[in-house]
């Protein structure tokens, strides 16, 4: 099994954002990425998505950690299979918002079969999410 800590950040909210993931336990591999123009929740969910994406080969089961119990609750509770039953509205019967993000994350988390999900308290001193954290703000930062 392979862990992955992911985080994304955002100043402004909207605002430029930056996304983060590096490996557990030593932090490399990492990856780093933006948008000039986003929120926190869409920087979360491409921190994941580019996680899984950069292990795409990987052959054994992937954990990923997250500060965002957007991101992992989703998995765990499995809100997105209500949001296909509903045609992707959310349990309000507004649409999903960061559809866009949610069905290519989905998507590859279910073509995996692998993939769990694991919430860490942010900003608490644990330190592949401080790094995480780190990366992510940097990352926002550029595109400010």
């Amino acid at each position: 099994m392979i862990v992955i800590y992911t985080d994304g950040a955002c100043s402004g909210n909207p605002g430029p954002g930056g996304w983060a993931w590096a490996t557990f336990p030593t932090g490399e591999p990492c990856a780093t990425g933006g948008e000039t123009h986003t929120t926190n929740q869409r920087m979360e969910l491409m921190a994941a998505l580019e996680a899984l994406r950069a292990h795409a080969d990987h052959a054994g089961p992937i954990e990923i950690r997250s500060d965002s119990t957007y991101v992992v609750h989703c998995f765990r509770d499995s809100w997105w299979v209500g949001w296909q039953k509903r045609g992707w509205k959310n349990s309000q019967r507004q649409p999903v918002a960061n559809r866009d993000i949610w069905e290519l994350l989905i998507d590859a988390v279910n073509k995996r079969g692998d993939v769990t999900f694991t919430w860490v308290k942010a900003h608490n001193g644990e330190p592949m999410n401080e790094h995480v954290d780190a990366l992510a703000v940097a990352a926002s930062l550029g595109f400010a």
